[in-house]
């Protein structure tokens, strides 16, 4: 019988002057929370699966599919990934409406991956209103569901967040973990999620990698690395 293959690898190591990142984890889960405080290498380890920065050593697996493997001099470059990608300040273009924007991420996709509806990931979201507006005119919430949008309409093989929810207010993050759950149960997308909010993390994931200095300290369930 054929092992499986986990749904994310990571192996990655590089070096800077007052900085080294040296981990390596394997989850299968729906959600892969990255946790742990300021400059312990999250963002980096995101940027490196998204192939935005590419590792001095190391391997990288999603879904089977290698992305980066220094041995064997592969490094399939970013928008040839299938990679979703959400930031902290959603990154919408300000001179398209809701539904340009949306619309946008499509481009990238070959014809035959392009398997999420935009009338399902639009109801969904909960973004029909707001298909004509621009996103000088949304709210913070609003935008960051336009954002969510535009990343699954690119069909990706994984979702990435970046402290999708750091700059929202109490009622806004808890609506956009409920929308998140959604995509989870709905669509069937991994996540890989970076945050530092212990309530995030209990709430969304289902493994945790818990980092510290550039290192994997912990990894599990929410239970078992933040404890009961």
């Amino acid at each position: 019988m054929k092992e499986a293959k986990p749904l994310l690898s990571v192996q990655a190591l590089q070096k800077w002057p007052d900085f080294t990142l040296d981990v390596a984890f394997e989850s299968d889960r729906a959600i892969t929370a990255l946790f742990g405080p300021s400059g312990s290498g999250k963002s980096t380890i995101l940027n490196m699966i998204a192939g935005v920065r590419k590792p001095d050593s190391g391997r990288i697996t999603v879904a089977g599919n290698v992305l980066t493997d220094t041995e064997a001099r592969i490094f399939v470059p970013p928008h040839k990934r299938r990679i979703g990608f959400v930031f902290q300040d959603a990154q919408l273009f300000p001179h398209l409406t809701v539904q340009q924007n949306i619309k946008f991420a499509q481009w990238f996709n070959p014809a035959e991956k392009r398997g999420l509806p935009l009338e399902a990931v639009v109801e969904t979201l909960g973004i029909g209103a707001l298909l004509k507006r621009r996103p000088a005119t949304l709210s913070g919430g609003e935008r960051h569901r336009v954002a969510l949008a535009r990343a699954l309409l690119s069909s990706p093989r994984i979702l990435l967040m970046d402290e999708p929810l750091s700059a929202l207010d109490d009622a806004r993050r808890a609506e956009i973990m409920g929308l998140i759950e959604r995509i989870r149960d709905e669509f069937a997308v991994p996540i890989v999620y970076v945050t530092h909010r212990v309530d995030e993390v209990r709430r969304l994931a289902s493994r945790v990698i818990r980092l510290n200095a550039g290192r994997v300290v912990d990894t599990g369930s929410a239970a078992e690395v933040l404890g009961p």
